[in-house]
Formats: C-alpha cells, sequence, structure tokens
C-alpha cells in the first residue's frame, strides 16, 4: 500500500506556515542577525568601491527579513549609492510578506527592488535562454541549497556571475548541527519529492568549493530550535515543527507508527539535541561560507 505521507513542499500554505512557527521556536534569525551586524561589515568592505550603483543578488529571499538587514549594512558601509536588490523566490506568500516588509521599512529610497517568483534552476534557465549574463556584487544563498537538484552546478553558475571584487555568501546546516544526523539516517523516508532536501552541510559545500579550487571564509553559528512540544500528543506547534523538521505534511499522522516512533527517539539522542532546564533544544548550527571570483 502506498504511504500516505506527503512531502511539504507539494503544499506552499502548509510550508509557510511550519517555517513560520519554526522560526517563533528557534534563534535561527537571531544567530543570522548576530553575523550581520558584526561580521558582514568586513565582508562588504569592497564589494562596491567606486561604483555609483551596487547590484545585489538574493537567492530564495524568502520574507525578507534577512535581506533588509543586509541592505541596511551596505546602505550604511557606501551611503547614497543606488542599490539594484533582486530577489529570486519561487513561494508567492514569501513574496507577498517581503513586499510587505518592504512598505513598512524607512530608509529604502535609494534601493529598487525586482522579485521573480521562480526558483534558483527556473532563474539560471531564463537568463540562458535570454542570453543574460548580469553580474553582481554581491550574491547571497541563505538556507535554500537543500531545494536545488544539482548544488554543485548551482553554486558554479551563481559564483560565476560574480564581479571582480563581488562576494558569494552561503548560509547552510553545519556539519555538526542535528540536521545532518538526523537526515543522514531518515532522509530516505522523508525525501518525497524530487526537489525534497538533499543533505546538504557546511561539509557539502566545502568539498565543492574545494574541488573547484576556490577560497573561503568558514564562520559558525550556533543556534538551536525548542522542540519540547514536538514531545506533546496533540500540540499544534509541536506537529508544525515535525513537519517543518521532517519536511512532511501531516508528519505526525501520517508517519507508519515504528518510523514515527523512531524519529522522536532520534530527535533526543545528543547527536540532534540537548535537554536543558526541561526544554529539548534541537541543535540547529548553522555555517556561513564566504567566496570571491
Amino acid at each position: 500500500m502506498a504511504s500516505p505521507m506527503r512531502s511539504l513542499l507539494t503544499d506552499p500554505a502548509g510550508y509557510f506556515q511550519a517555517f513560520r512557527c519554526f522560526l517563533a521556536n528557534s534563534t535561527e534569525h537571531q544567530c543570522m542577525q548576530e553575523f550581520m551586524e558584526k561580521q558582514l561589515p568586513a565582508v562588504i568592505a569592497s564589494i562596491g568601491n567606486g561604483k555609483s550603483t551596487i547590484n545585489i543578488l538574493s537567492v530564495g529571499g524568502g520574507a525578507g527579513e534577512i535581506d533588509l538587514l543586509i541592505l541596511s549594512k551596505i546602505q550604511a558601509r557606501y551611503p547614497g549609492v543606488t542599490i539594484n536588490n533582486d530577489v529570486v523566490e519561487p513561494n508567492a506568500n514569501q513574496i507577498l510578506k517581503y513586499k510587505e516588509r518592504v512598505a513598512e521599512t524607512s530608509n529604502l529610497e535609494n534601493v529598487k527592488f525586482t522579485w521573480h517568483e521562480e526558483t534558483a534552476y527556473e532563474y539560471e534557465s531564463r537568463m540562458n535562454a535570454e542570453k543574460k549574463s548580469k553580474k553582481w556584487d554581491f550574491i547571497h544563498m541563505i538556507q535554500m541549497l537543500y531545494y536545488v537538484k544539482d548544488v554543485p552546478a548551482t553554486i558554479r553558475y551563481f559564483h560565476s556571475l560574480l564581479e571582480a571584487q563581488g562576494k558569494l555568501l552561503i548560509i547552510v546546516e553545519s556539519e555538526t548541527s542535528g540536521w545532518n544526523s538526523l537526515w543522514k539516517k531518515y532522509g530516505s523516508y522523508f525525501r518525497l519529492h524530487d526537489l525534497s532536501s538533499l543533505i546538504v552541510s557546511s561539509a557539502d559545500i566545502k568539498s565543492i568549493l574545494d574541488s573547484a579550487r576556490l577560497k573561503y571564509q568558514l564562520h559558525e553559528l550556533p543556534s538551536y530550535i525548542d522542540i519540547t512540544s514536538c514531545f506533546i500528543e496533540g500540540n499544534k506547534d509541536g506537529e508544525l515543527l515535525l513537519d517543518f523538521l521532517t519536511e512532511t505534511c501531516d508528519f505526525s499522522k501520517t508517519a507508519p507508527p515504528e518510523l514515527k516512533s523512531e524519529v522522536m527517539e532520534e530527535l533526543r539522542k545528543p547527536e540532534c539535541s540537548e535537554e536543558r532546564d526541561g526544554k529539548v533544544l534541537f541543535n540547529n548550527t548553522l555555517s556561513v561560507i564566504v567566496t570571491e571570483p
């Protein structure tokens, strides 16, 4: 009998809901914000030298929280310079939120936004079909490489679009994170869609860049997800978090009982989580990898 399990990627609204729940229960954006405040200024220190316009490409820009923080740092480094900020994002809900956020944010007069409702692959295909190869001063790919079919080719393509002083910034789960452990063991059960997450960690990205003989800097960002509610039967947040962790619609209701039991046990193991003050905190450590042309 076919499994009733269904990929969360087949339900954009469900994915969006699970993602918002994940953000609310994790320190993901806080650790990224800290990086953008403290470390990003050094990364962007020379991307706009001598330029009257800075071109930025956000691949998988989501709802724009981190994008706008990045823009504020670039504006601070290059006051008054015109910025073209192109966003590639396949989820219409996320683009809508992004546009709302821009409308509510001041000091963006010198930034021109262009949104492309498409995947990274669709963007690349369209550019190739139109025989366009626009160069960018700064490209960032934040938590999106799990959703591409060919990770090395995607990195190669976007890296090839960098200006001479440009930078490519990639954020993925660290090879030390709980995601890496969970998906290595159970990814074959969760991968229900041709674009379901691959096990893409910092180890994979480093290997790809090493093979291409590209230099890079690596920064680790400790982060966690409070998954305590996952162990409370029937808890709505817990069910949404389980959906997000397994990338499965209604995982707790559709997964075979044995698989669900094993996954719940796995989530408590030290490779995935630590228990602190009565809470189960899933290791969500991120890696920021910055490379140049």
